[in-house]
């Protein structure tokens, strides 16, 4: 196999939700109480829903500037890349990327709807996020069927509205929902709490996959406010080991076999360590813990359940045997900083290419396809006509433009020294509060 034969998933993008997200899905009153995008007197822009301020029209979006830039935080939609939040110039920037197809999580109504889940009217949420879902399927993912992953969000605020919109999201065509590791930073029940019995029913029933994101739960700790920020970028991936931890534990993995789990952003590396020391510490402990790992290794349920997403891992691939060949796959992370663009297929294969040609066609698309039931893609499209070699070829006849462009934004610090966490806090708090101080 050479790169141009390869055929890439991404199991992780995002989208920069554009201003008109609601304008075909509700109207009077509903389409008023909407979430708004809403600009300040200096051209900055910024969401408002029930009072709650969302400063941040693309965290992190910074996708197509010079490097230089990637600590700025875009204030306007203007400051980010047309693909960030146009559909149509997504597919260009998937084709020069030689990307497939993609699942987008959420971004200024937050990975798995943190923006509903704030609201005090929770009637208006549901309606609200219920649009959400139908505009993510039918005006971002059916413009080009195939092309995109659908991923609901779920008010899992209320038990039966949550099984009532499983059931609903999985008639429209949604195979993938998006839950917070740690519903708990919500204010919910823990996942061990049995309020979550008939959602992980409806879950199943569906024969649907959970995706949990990295930071929705269980976010990265800062060491200090003067550690350097490259510290956190370095061990952000890390923070995922908690979460899967945690879910392993799930009593509902040994009642349904087929429950399935794709994390996030959270790389591989470290998928082999946490399965020896989850067998370790069942195998040392469980006489005291009453553990539910009786007949089955923590590994074996890992391995059964579980499915991680790389970007940037040659040391996960080099060991892949030990994660596991089926339970791997690709992602891009577009249009946030670590995002490989416009050349994740270069990346991508500079890692995969020590694999065989069947490991690499499971990492970099039929797991994906296995774990998503993301049939859709080689239902629309050939082979041919959706590798990287045939996407570059599109990308290149349209003239797409992949030349970095300055494009401002807040800096973290203008001092000459290493940015550091503090820097980085400093600047969202002063972004959110002169945002919320204007709205008012």
């Amino acid at each position: 196999m050479q790169m141009n034969d390869m055929v890439i998933i991404s199991t992780d993008d995002h989208i920069c939700e554009p201003p008109t997200l609601f304008d075909n899905q509700v109207s009077g009153d509903l389409l008023a109480s909407a979430p708004k995008l809403k600009t300040d007197g200096q051209g900055k822009n910024y969401w408002e829903y029930q009072g709650y301020i969302r400063p941040s029209v693309g965290l992190n979006a910074v996708v197509g500037r010079p490097f230089e830039e990637y600590g700025m935080e875009p204030t306007s939609l203007d400051q980010l890349r047309e693909g960030c939040h146009d559909v149509h110039a997504r597919i260009d920037d998937m084709d020069v990327n030689g990307i497939a197809a993609s699942m987008c999580f959420g971004n200024s109504i937050g990975f798995d709807g943190q923006t509903f889940h704030k609201a005090p009217d929770k009637k208006l949420s549901l309606r609200h996020m219920q649009a959400y879902n139908d505009w993510h399927h039918d005006e971002w993912c059916m413009a080009y069927p195939g092309r995109f992953i659908p991923i609901g969000i779920l008010p899992t605020w209320d038990q039966k509205a949550t099984v009532d919109e499983i059931n609903r999201l999985a008639k429209k065509g949604f195979n993938v929902v998006s839950m917070n590791e740690n519903p708990t930073v919500q204010g919910l029940p823990s996942i061990h709490n049995a309020y979550w019995d008939p959602i992980f029913k409806a879950i199943v029933d569906n024969d649907m996959t959970i995706a949990c994101h990295i930071g929705s739960g269980n976010p990265a700790p800062h060491a200090s406010m003067e550690t350097p920020i490259e510290a956190w970028i370095s061990t952000m991936p890390l923070s995922v080991a908690q979460g899967v931890a945690d879910w392993l534990q799930l009593e509902e993995l040994h009642q349904y076999p087929n429950m399935r789990i794709i994390v996030a952003e959270g790389s591989i590396g470290w998928v082999p360590y946490l399965m020896e020391r989850a067998d370790f510490s069942n195998w040392r402990h469980k006489a005291w813990t009453r553990s539910r790992f009786q007949d089955i290794k923590p590994s074996e349920l890992m391995k059964r359940h579980f499915c991680h997403c790389f970007l940037w891992d040659p040391y996960g691939l080099k060991n892949l045997s030990e994660v596991g060949e089926d339970n791997v796959t690709y992602e891009v992370d577009y249009p946030h900083s670590d995002a490989l663009w416009p050349d994740a297929a270069e990346q991508c294969w500079e890692q995969v290419r020590i694999l065989s040609d069947e490991n690499i066609d499971k990492v970099t698309h039929l797991n994906a396809i296995k774990w998503l039931k993301h049939d859709a893609l080689f239902e629309n499209y050939k082979r041919e006509e959706i590798n990287v070699g045939a996407l570059h070829a599109r990308a290149k006849a349209k003239g797409v433009d992949t030349s970095p462009k300055s494009s401002g934004g807040s800096v973290p610090t203008e001092e000459t020294r290493p940015v550091t966490s503090g820097d980085i806090m400093e600047m969202f708090k002063a972004h959110a509060e002169k945002r919320a101080k204007e709205a008012a």
